[in-house]
């Protein structure tokens, strides 16, 4: 009877995923909020027994009844989650938040199977992170003075990234954290939100060929000192979230073309100017050659994704260990082996249904300040999937960052419940934006007569 169990525990999972995945995606086409309630419930529904059935798989496979009692303390934290954003703030994003659990969920998953140690530490990093960023809404939606401070941002990003570049530790060639009574930050992670909201106060009053070489050459500050320090994953993560905001900002695409081409040059530089570059382009372009050494990482990761086939091997019925760093570079890679192709698949579009709500927040934002922040929030998230999920799927070479709340990693998991918490008080401000336009009459906007819809029913809720 066990076995049967644990083998029909990966259709059941794969299934509830994919009935998760469309019910994302049906929930951005239904226009009135309380046809979504009941795509909220269902999702929730899918969350838990997601869980329950991965943790249930990995006990009957292990015999280790701990794996129970941190399932039951995951759901513990995951529900108040989903109470007290609902108790905070009644008018939050409950498709965005509802993403953010899964997510989480994922991770936890994936690091109870790998290292259970990691598991429980990550645990605590993301339960005092998500009882912090409870606050985080409320303070982006009143604090209006947060528009006007950027040079602060400009020097609280500079000053952070350079402390690594003089004091940080040498990580795999990089010098990307340092320690502070016993705890690791890797400050590019929390710098880019502050980046983001740097370039949107330099760009939101005007983004005349003035403000665009000013932004330009401070965006360039930042990402020189990551490329000085070798973090070459985050400074193109930071240089893609500017090149958009710009473009966002000024609707020029010459901008754009003038980024790519500079971009792609200094992607060449950077190509000859550092060997480990030319070490992961080497193992992106054969790796099976250099299998012994540079393309061990790529080749174990690429057998990892083929064995997992449609549904997966099942959990501790893969070998997703044999992956050097798995839990931070290559988790895609070890939910592709050990859940399946489907669900890996559905994984990355429920990252990019994330994506497609922060590009509606933006857009439906009137404030030109606060649409460049969840434009350049947007940006960076998505593009971090991009570099993770296409170096461990051989697509373009390894850059080395996580995946966004799956991974491990405590400064990765806290920025992105950061942005998620930002992107709720935004969405808070695009409702004030819309009642205020109500009350003053105006309906004539650039969203049409489906928000206001929105705002009228919200109103009668309230």
């Amino acid at each position: 009877m066990q076995h049967y169990i644990v083998e029909f525990s990966k259709y059941f999972i794969a299934l509830f995923m994919i009935f998760y995945t469309v019910e994302s995606f049906l929930a951005l086409r239904k226009k009135r909020e309380d046809e979504r309630n009941g795509v909220y419930i269902r999702q929730d529904i899918y969350i838990f027994l997601i869980q329950f059935f991965s943790y249930l798989c990995m006990c009957l496979k292990t015999g280790q009844i701990e794996y129970l009692f941190f399932y039951a303390f995951l759901q513990i934290a995951l529900f108040s989650t989903l109470v007290l954003y609902q108790m905070i703030y009644p008018k939050n994003n409950r498709l965005l938040l509802n993403h953010m659990c899964l997510l989480l969920s994922i991770g936890f998953i994936m690091l109870t199977r790998l290292d259970f140690d990691k598991a429980i530490k990550q645990f605590f990093i993301v339960a005092a992170a998500l009882g912090a960023s409870l606050v985080i809404p409320f303070f982006v939606h009143k604090l209006r003075f947060i528009k006007h401070l950027k040079w602060l941002y400009g020097a609280l990003g500079i000053t952070a990234l350079g402390i690594v570049l003089v004091l940080g530790q040498v990580t795999h060639g990089s010098k990307i954290s340092y320690t502070v009574a016993g705890v690791t930050i890797q400050p590019s992670e929390f710098v880019k939100i502050i980046f983001v909201f740097f370039i949107a106060s330099l760009l939101y009053k005007a983004a005349t060929l003035k403000e665009v070489i000013l932004s330009a050459f401070m965006a360039a500050i930042h990402i020189l000192i990551l490329v000085a320090s070798k973090d070459l994953g985050s400074s193109l993560i930071f240089f893609m979230g500017y090149l958009f905001m710009v473009l966002i900002a000024s609707k020029n695409y010459l901008y754009l073309l003038a980024g790519f081409v500079s971009g792609g040059g200094a992607a060449v530089a950077g190509y000859y100017l550092f060997s480990h570059v030319r070490v992961r382009v080497q193992a992106f372009l054969d790796p099976f050659s250099v299998i012994d050494n540079q393309g061990f990482q790529m080749a174990q990761s690429l057998f990892a994704i083929s064995n997992g086939k449609w549904f997966g091997t099942g959990l501790f019925e893969g070998t997703p260990a044999d992956i050097p760093f798995v839990e931070s570079d290559f988790m895609f890679s070890a939910v592709a082996e050990e859940l399946g192709g489907i669900f890996a698949v559905c994984m990355i579009l429920v990252c990019l249904n994330c994506f497609l709500v922060f590009l509606k927040i933006a857009m439906e934002l009137e404030d030109t300040f606060y649409r460049l922040v969840a434009s350049g929030l947007g940006v960076m998230y998505i593009f971090q999937i991009f570099l993770t999920v296409g170096g461990g799927m051989k697509f373009i070479p390894l850059t080395g960052v996580t995946l966004p709340l799956v991974s491990y990693g405590g400064s990765s998991v806290l920025t992105t419940l950061i942005i998620f918490a930002v992107m709720q008080g935004l969405f808070m401000i695009y409702y004030t934006e819309e009642k205020q336009r109500k009350k003053e009459g105006k309906t004539g906007n650039r969203r049409g007569e489906k928000t206001k819809n929105y705002v009228e029913e919200w109103d009668e809720e309230a």
